[in-house]
């Protein structure tokens, strides 16, 4: 069960984080499923299977993303990758994931027991735990996923109405879009709302400061001073005509963004500092194992504190980098034996540091970073690259797979570390999670590959239509102009790390905040809506019981709106894929209306989905 799991939200994730640029955590969806079908077989002490499952499952959310922030940028860049090489990519990545998190498990997990929140370990356990008097839970998930699923597939499929609402829709709008670069935009897709609430207020808040900072000041800052002496600076050869025939989303794209993408390589940079004492502790308990003796006596470990042998963990990396080498050496990946090696190289002492980086953003947010630490790997390894002779076409295919293995990598690790973090509480065993999860990573790898390469000929990454891809058109934008000859704009990337430094100095999180710089504000604006409704429900009573129930609830309600949109996303997608798109855009409602008028509608069911968020987590139940 928990491998069919991974094989459909794998398949769900990869659309939705494709179409919006985020990948939501599949394990409160799966612990529900696992909860609710216990339920329906009557089996009595699922509690211990449930966490399997849910374990196996959830590694389908954290290698999606791993292979869609980088590979789609492949395509994206007019180039190719195999099945493959995506695979691989992403199985190499998620092993070397696993291997690394090991020997920091006791201490986010036991030592800082109390000290993190680990707020979707808390909600997925809460559901496994309550799932033990039966699958009541299942229910409200499988309604508000029938609501969120049909919502969207009625917009992907018949364009009932607009996914995205702007203030261009009002002449106004259109006229200070024109003139000032100024536009808001939020997308009314039920999935993104659900992650919002997940994800809650402040965070969310925090999100959209970054992107209000970027759409309200940064880019009409660039339509002000184009022409100037400051922006030449910034962006050598750019003109007033030049911005004047720029959309504000060109401007982004363009110049705006990469101030995004060198604020949240230096914010991971900062939490690699912070984490020094975290990563000696690690390499210490790696030293010590192979000091002992074999046939020395070791205290027996409680059986909650049981990992895979750490020999064997040891062992298991070497045979990893060594698999890694041979991928890079001889799957046409790097030239010669030299830049494999130089490859190898970067993955392993990349992934190794922001391994920790990746569980501490897990363990107190929820959300894992890992886009912009693996641009700032792209951009090391452009560096690297060009200086050992490999460029062009041919240097952009191999920095992008190598940074597909370490996004794997540390987007695996976030996830595993939410999993220990549940067996923890519940009183599973490590080993075997640690065991079943290699198991996951590998089809979790084969579904994700066969998936993009059915949306790539499905939607396409570029032109119209496509899928957005926000992660990965980030990464072309990095990697296109240093493999060309080209130098990055390391200024922007300058004001960025300023930014970040300065949040960090005001205690500010500034890996959200910049990750809101860099992602279009359509898909940031519906977080913030999602957290308010998240904040509004968990503060109206007095009784802090009564909220926290209705804050569970809406948690329920908040991942069927994720599962159901995304899985229905998928069948849209495939429907297309099979040319039966043609016969279904007959029944295209907004169409007749243009765009404004598809905008206009979409406003009234997207506050009807809001409602039913609001008033749905506020009834009262027995």
């Amino acid at each position: 069960m928990g491998l069919l799991m991974t094989i459909l939200f794998s398949a769900a994730a990869a659309y939705l984080g494709l179409k919006v640029g985020q990948v939501f955590e599949a394990a409160i969806p799966i612990a529900i499923i696992a909860v609710g079908v216990t339920g329906v077989l009557k089996k009595r002490d699922g509690l211990a299977q449930n966490v399997i499952i849910q374990s196996i499952g959830a590694c389908s959310g954290v290698v999606v993303a791993g292979a869609i922030f980088t590979l789609p940028a492949i395509y994206i860049l007019g180039l190719d990758v195999n099945f493959w090489q995506m695979f691989l990519s992403s199985v190499l990545g998620g092993v070397l994931g696993i291997l690394f998190l090991i020997p920091f498990r006791k201490y986010f997990v036991q030592d800082m027991h109390g000290k993190y929140p680990f707020p979707e370990a808390t909600a997925t356990t809460q559901v496994l735990v309550s799932g033990e008097s039966g699958g009541g839970s299942a229910k409200t998930l499988v309604i508000a996923g029938l609501i969120g699923g049909l919502y969207d597939f009625v917009v992907a499929t018949f364009g009932a109405w607009a996914e995205t609402i702007s203030t261009t829709v009002m002449h106004w709008g259109q006229v200070v879009s024109d003139k000032a670069k100024i536009v808001l935009k939020l997308n009314t897709g039920a999935a993104v709302l659900g992650l919002g609430y997940i994800i809650g207020l402040k965070y969310a808040f925090i999100i959209c400061c970054g992107s209000l900072l970027v759409w309200l000041v940064i880019i009409p800052l660039i339509n002000l001073l184009s022409g100037g002496p400051v922006i030449d600076v910034l962006a050598p050869g750019m003109t007033h005509e030049m911005v004047a025939g720029m959309s504000p989303d060109e401007l982004f794209r363009n110049y705006a963004r990469q101030i995004g993408i060198g604020g949240i390589a230096t914010a991971g940079i900062i939490g690699i500092i912070k984490s020094a004492g975290v990563i000696k502790s690690a390499v210490g308990l790696a030293v010590n194992e192979f000091k002992r003796k074999p046939g020395a006596e070791v205290a027996a470990a409680e059986r909650t504190q049981q990992d895979l042998p750490m020999r064997t963990v040891i062992f298991g990396i070497i045979i990893a980098l060594l698999a890694i080498f041979a991928f890079f050496a001889f799957g046409g990946v790097v030239h010669n034996v030299w830049q494999a090696v130089i490859a190898l190289l970067i993955v392993s002492l990349i992934a190794f540091l922001f391994t920790t980086v990746a569980a501490n953003a897990i363990a107190i947010v929820g959300t894992n970073p890992v886009s912009g630490m693996t641009i700032m790997t792209l951009i090391i390894t452009a560096l690297v690259l060009v200086a050992v002779g490999l460029k062009g076409n041919a240097g952009m295919v191999a920095a992008m797979v190598i940074g597909g293995v370490v996004c794997t990598a540390l987007s695996t690790a976030g996830g595993l570390i939410t999993d220990f973090k549940i067996g923890y509480w519940i009183g599973t065993t490590p080993r075997k999670q640690e065991a079943w999860k290699f198991v996951g990573v590998a089809v979790a790898a084969a579904t994700v590959g066969g998936v993009m390469l059915v949306l790539n000929k499905t939607y396409g990454f570029t032109g119209e239509g496509a899928l957005v891809a926000p992660q990965a058109n980030a990464m072309a934008a990095v990697i296109q102009p240093m493999m060309n000859g080209g130098s990055a704009p390391w200024l922007l990337y300058g004001i960025g790390a300023v930014i970040a430094i300065a949040l960090t100095l005001f205690k500010v999180p500034a890996l959200a905040f910049c990750l809101g710089m860099f992602i279009p504000i359509d898909l940031n604006l519906p977080l913030l809506v999602g957290g308010a409704i998240a904040w509004f429900v968990t503060n109206r009573s007095k009784d802090a019981e009564v909220n926290r129930a209705r804050g569970e609830k809406g948690t329920l309600i908040a991942s069927g709106f994720i599962a159901g949109g995304a899985l229905m996303g998928v069948v849209s997608a495939i429907l297309k894929f099979a040319g039966v798109d043609w016969f279904l855009s007959r029944w295209n409602t907004a169409g007749a209306t243009g765009a404004s008028g598809a905008e206009m509608i979409a406003i009234v069911p997207f506050l009807c989905i809001c409602a039913y968020m609001i008033f749905a987590s506020l009834k009262k139940t027995e």
